[in-house]
């Protein structure tokens, strides 16, 4: 399983996404360049003493991410307030990969264009609400996806 956030925005969601994968055992994918330094000197000087144990990887362009998690044969979900499939309804694998949006803006209409649309997922939430914060959205999907391979493996 892996976290992978496009272009990040807001530090201390990354930061909370990072101790999450961490916490969770799985790599964060970083996709495209985030609005924040990422160097090792900033994320001392922020006290992310716990950065050391991230399984980080950078990729420059979505589509350079895409065709390297598709030849190894995973899946990409996209996640998003648009999709049409509740994250509860569907069986997630160990080689599934969840991809989040920018805080402000989500991700791009041309990844959404060419994605397949059982792979775009939502989280439910009240129609008044813009939406769920960034970090709280990722502990939603990943930890679902945990469950489900646990009870999988350990039924």
């Amino acid at each position: 399983m892996e976290i992978a956030l496009f272009r990040p925005e807001i530090p201390p969601n990354t930061g909370n996404i990072a101790r999450l994968c961490v916490n969770a055992g799985v790599p964060l994918s970083i996709v495209g360049e985030p609005s924040f330094d990422l160097s090792e000197k900033a994320v001392r000087r922020a006290g992310l003493d716990y950065w050391k144990d991230l399984e980080l990887f950078r990729y420059p362009t979505w589509e350079i991410f895409q065709k390297e998690k598709e030849s190894l044969g995973k899946r990409i979900f996209l996640v998003s307030k648009f999709g049409k499939k509740v994250y509860w309804d569907v069986s997630f694998t160990s080689q599934d990969v969840f991809l989040f949006g920018r805080e402000t803006s989500g991700l791009p209409e041309e990844i959404h264009k060419v994605h397949p649309s059982d792979q775009i997922i939502s989280i439910p939430m009240a129609e008044s609400s813009r939406s769920i914060n960034l970090s709280n959205a990722v502990a939603i999907i990943l930890y679902e996806a945990l469950r489900q391979e646990k009870t999988r493996t350990n039924p």
